[in-house]
């Protein structure tokens, strides 16, 4: 059994929030497309407030942009693990960060196209 998953209750959830921003800081401070995605959601989630369409619609332009943020962050996580193993070139190693990349794309996609339906 792991050392690190010996807390309970309150200490654990604090742990984890502590765990959590840790995570989010690295993300913005070590990933550009991170901080590009941060700049898209702080320019399009404001904007869904203005726009007129009903609270589902809205709902759903809102959650694609944060969809798009947590593909990142494990775009991003795959991506550390796969050098902290090797940087050397390896075909499972190209695989693994390309499929985090499509992923990303997939979820970029996602946003154009859920945007462009509910607003067009």
């Amino acid at each position: 059994m792991s050392p690190f998953k010996g807390q309970t209750g309150l200490k654990r959830i604090l742990n984890a929030s502590g765990y959590s921003l840790d995570g989010l800081r690295a993300a913005f401070v070590g990933e550009a497309a991170f901080r590009q995605l941060v700049l898209l959601n702080v320019i399009l989630i404001p904007l869904s407030f203005f726009l007129d369409v009903s609270r589902v619609e809205q709902a759903l332009l809102i959650a694609v942009c944060l969809l798009a943020l947590i593909v990142e962050l494990l775009n991003s996580a795959v991506e550390a693990a796969i050098d902290r193993i090797s940087l050397e070139r390896h075909p499972l190693s190209k695989n693994a960060k390309d499929m985090g990349s499509a992923a990303q794309f997939v979820a970029l996609t996602m946003i154009a196209l859920v945007w462009g339906l509910v607003l067009l």
